[in-house]
């Protein structure tokens, strides 16, 4: 195994380009001088000591130099996100034990007034003269000032595969947002095995619209496109409207993806050159198998879904003539299995009809363990009760639900916090938006569990959707779509459809739900629903005065509250 110091260190003499946004470009020699300049001016500011480099930036050429930089000083990243807020971003900073941070104006002005214990001299701002100033003492271009940069590079393999090189916050879509420890060897193994996995090769341009503080940029397309030499092009932040332009500005090659990202680009409008584009394959999670079927045929670029976390603890990879919708197999015959929590015993094989439907996802589903350890799993940062909870009885528990055919090939199906229980079936959320999301008009859907109001115990199944641009919410369409589907259980109709502008999403595009379900029917926006009374799947519009009989559990003016018929 090597250490991504080394894999930046091996670049120095290349000049081939290596760093593209839209201001320009930089050769790998360029980057890798400007990353040991970043590296001698963090330790310039704590001696020999490795410290934790705070960086809150949008994705550009200074996040990609720092990245440079941190790995050959041995310091460690900690990808801060920008969309946390106030207490809950100065917690983060402070949980991290950041001795510095770099950031630019608007990170800055996000900063000012938090309680950091950094003091101000720490906290670097990209662009400014004082900034500047710092970065022109250890300029590596320069045959003298910048010695402590080359000498950096020049010594690149003492630094030691345990050196700590990433603290990669989790997604937090169920929580609070925990920081997973990355070693130097880690991330470069991952490197090792993914760039010939996936293809890189050292004249890809990959394309980075998913942000460098996650592990999905970071491990795969960050850390393989430095391992072969290819050409990294990044924009501040994604935009599903401004992607293909950026693929043909670029003449990316490859780029990754996680959440929705894929069906909000297959959300704007097509265009008949739309598959005139250099693009090959990208590699990502969760996008549907429609939505990668659509995606091949209007771009002509494959998807190729894997299953794998920030943490480490389990990873699927794709195998050849696996089943539609399959995530594949465990990678290095490690010991997966999708476990019942409620039991603690493997869960039966799936079952499916003619159509490919689940026949038995109550039984089926479970949450997906790793019962030979914890894997690559490495830690999470100062949360010792979140790591002992991962690595209960021995095992490594992912948080996330699936199940598995006869043949072994295991399926995503959602997150363990997505359980419905509905007149006492248990099923998972994620099959029910697999189905939803094949409706025509639909671009983004999450399912989730509302109280049972009728009942008093219990969930009903409410669905947001986000439609795509132009087109309106249907109800009796939708109804009558619903009642086509096959493989749409009776128990997983939508009791409550809300149209959403704008699915709340973390900032790799993943939706959450949290707000969602605190909300159920009780929000801003227009919410259609299955009163009792209706037959079939006819949807109705959610009044006001419906909502104040639903909060209160009651039947008033003729509406009756939540409940299953007897």
């Amino acid at each position: 195994m090597t250490t991504v110091a080394n894999m930046v260190a091996v670049r120095a003499d290349d000049d081939r380009p290596a760093v593209l946004d839209a201001s320009g470009q930089w050769t790998w020699r360029q980057a890798v001088a400007e990353g040991a300049t970043r590296g001698a001016l963090a330790r310039s500011m704590f001696g020999q000591g490795p410290p934790h480099i705070g960086v809150l930036l949008p994705n550009g050429p200074e996040y990609l130099f720092w990245l440079n930089g941190a790995a050959l000083a041995g310091a460690t990243i900690v990808g801060v996100n920008p969309t946390r807020r106030g207490e809950a971003l100065g917690a983060d900073i402070r949980a991290t034990d950041c001795s510095m941070m770099v950031t630019d104006a608007d990170g800055a002005a996000l900063l000012e007034g938090l309680s950091l214990d950094l003091d101000t001299d720490k906290i670097l701002v990209t662009g400014s003269k004082h900034y500047e100033a710092l970065l022109s003492r250890f300029d590596a271009a320069d045959d003298e000032a910048g010695i402590d940069a080359r000498h950096l590079v020049a010594h690149a393999g003492e630094i030691a595969e345990d050196s700590l090189f990433q603290l990669i916050f989790t997604s937090g879509t169920t929580g609070t947002p925990k920081a997973v420890r990355c070693t130097q060897g880690r991330l470069a193994g991952i490197a090792e095995v993914a760039a010939p996995g996936y293809g890189y090769v050292a004249d890809d341009v990959c394309y980075c619209p998913m942000p460098l503080f996650h592990g999905n940029a970071l491990m795969a397309l960050w850390g393989p496109a430095v391992m072969v030499g290819a050409a990294i092009a990044v924009r501040p932040r994604f935009s599903a409207s401004e992607f293909m332009s950026d693929v043909r500005r670029f003449g990316a090659t490859k780029f990754s993806y996680v959440g929705k990202a894929i069906a909000y680009i297959l959300a704007t409008p097509e265009r008949p050159d739309d598959g005139e584009n250099t693009l090959q394959s990208a590699f990502g999670t969760e996008a549907s198998v429609r939505d990668r079927s659509r995606f091949r045929k209007r771009f002509g670029c494959y998807l190729i879904e894997g299953y794998g976390q920030s943490e480490g603890g389990a990873a699927i990879n794709p195998v050849l003539g696996m089943p539609k919708g399959a995530l594949g197999k465990p990678v290095d015959a490690v010991d997966l299995a999708v476990i019942s929590p409620a039991t603690g015993l493997e869960c039966p094989r799936a079952e499916f009809d003619a159509a490919g439907g689940l026949l038995n996802a109550g039984e089926a589903i479970g949450e997906i363990v790793n019962r030979s350890g914890r894997g690559k799993f490495e830690g999470y940062y100062r949360h010792e009760s979140a790591e002992q909870d991962r690595l209960r009885d021995g095992w490594y528990w992912t948080g996330d639900l699936g199940y598995v055919d006869h043949d072994g090939y295991f399926y995503f199906a959602g997150r363990t916090g997505d359980w419905l229980r509905v007149d006492s079936e248990n099923f998972a959320a994620g099959p029910v938006e697999t189905v939803l999301s094949r409706h025509p008009d639909v671009a983004v859907v999450a399912v989730y569990p509302v109280p049972d109001t009728g009942s008093g115990a219990g969930d009903q199944v409410m669905a947001a959707v986000e439609m795509a641009p132009g087109l309106a919410f249907d109800p009796e369409g939708f109804a009558r779509w619903l009642d086509d589907q096959p493989d749409l259980g009776p128990k997983w109709v939508p009791r409550f459809v809300r149209i959403s502008a704008s699915l709340p999403q973390t900032a790799t595009g993943k939706v959450t739900k949290v707000g969602l379900r605190a909300e159920a029917w009780q929000c801003d926006e227009p919410v259609w629903w299955r009163p009792l009374e209706s037959k079939g799947t006819h949807l109705e519009l959610l009044t006001a005065i419906d909502r104040v009989a639903l909060a209160q559990g009651l039947t008033e003016h003729g509406r009756p509250a939540v409940g299953s018929p007897s």
